[in-house]
Order: structure tokens, then sequence, then C-alpha cells
């Protein structure tokens, strides 16, 4: 039996046929993560990723961004505005928007693209976290690492996708289809999440965005 990445509860197995992939279930916190023995290169997964084009000047990405930060963040965030986008990918297009648009002194880091790790000498206000978190093979463990890189009651804002809890719609699901998304989540694991490290899940809808507030 395969044990929860998140909770270590014993796991489901269900299998998508199309692509040949196994994937476990977490009943008690509804993780889901794809087989590590399908887990593509780090080459190829770079490949995928730089096939990403997204700029400041794509109004429609960008106003993406401006939802999540008007939803999950802007509401909830402290008086401080030192921010970290972590996962920014080959484009830096939120520490964009939070530099000119919310007047964040903002730092980057993508393990690509900005692959400098002086990152980690420092405190942040805001650590925004955005189609990243669905790559990751334990998760958990980020989520550890984000807190320690924010100050007592600052925030981090998180994006991702949530999956539909149903085996044969996610078998469907245009998300899972991209090689590089491994982690699967939803409200329930946040909370779960949120629980494991002591942290306050101020904010989360149920299709993608959440944010949590260090204590």
């Amino acid at each position: 039996m395969i044990k929860c990445k998140i909770c270590q509860s014993l796991t489901r197995e269900f299998y998508d046929k199309q692509f040949d992939d196994h994937y476990y279930y977490c009943e008690i916190c509804e993780f889901i993560s794809k087989d590590d023995a399908k887990i593509v290169t780090v080459e190829r997964e770079k490949e995928k990723y730089d096939e990403h084009n997204n700029t400041y000047e794509n109004e429609g990405y960008v106003n993406m961004f401006r939802d999540f930060l008007d939803r999950a963040v802007m509401p909830f965030v402290s008086s401080g505005k030192e921010g970290l986008d972590f996962g920014s990918g080959p484009g830096p297009v939120l520490s964009q928007v939070l530099s000119r648009e919310y007047g964040y002194d903002m730092t980057i880091y993508d393990l690509f693209y900005a692959p400098d790790t002086d990152y980690q000498n420092r405190k942040y206000d805001l650590l925004t976290c955005t189609e990243v978190v669905e790559h990751l093979k334990d998760p958990l463990s980020y989520f550890e690492h984000f807190k320690l890189l924010v100050k007592s009651g600052g925030l981090i804002g998180i994006m991702t996708l949530f999956h539909p809890k149903n085996d044969a719609v996610f078998c469907d699901w245009h998300y899972r289809r991209d090689v590089t998304h491994i982690s699967f989540f939803t409200p329930k694991t946040m909370q779960k999440i949120a629980y494991l490290l002591d942290m306050e899940l101020t904010y989360c809808d149920e299709k993608r965005c959440c944010s949590f507030k260090v204590k």
C-alpha cells in the first residue's frame, strides 16, 4: 500500500488506461499523487516549461493573476511589501503585476529560470506560488519550506487547479494530460496542510485559489 504524501494515510490506487498511468487517492485528505515511476526527467520537464510564452502584455493572463490576488491575497496581507514569487517560470509575470500594480518589492525564484538560492536568506510578507505545486513530487516539504520563508502574520498564496474528486472524471480531465503534473489537491487537502503545519487557511475557493496565514 502507498501512503499519502500529505497525511500519511493509506491510499487507494486507480488506473488511467488512456495514458497507462497509476494514481493514488487519499480518502482522508483527497490528495492524489501520480505513480513515481511515471515522473518525467528534469530535462523533459524543462522542455515542457519552455513551451510557455506568457508576458505582461497578455491581458487575459495578467487578469487571471489580478483575480487571484484580489480574491485570495490582498484582503489578507499584512502591511509589509516584501514578496517572493516561488516558481516564477520563464516569464515572471506575477512578480511584475505585484511590483507594478501593488507596490511590492519582489524577489523571484525558479529552479530553471531564476535559480539563485539567495532568496532563502530573507523572510517575506508575501509568498506566491502559482501553477507550481502540481509539479512537486513531495509537496508537503515545499509547504514547510514556504512557511519558513514567511514572516509571522505573513501570507502564502497558492494557485493550482483542484481535482474533481471522481476517478472517471479525473481520467478525462485535461489537467492530468500535462506529463509534468503529478500532484493534485482539493480544498480539503489544503485544510489538512494548514492543520499539519499550524497555519490558518484564510481563503479557499472551489476551483484553484487559496491562501494561508503564517502564525
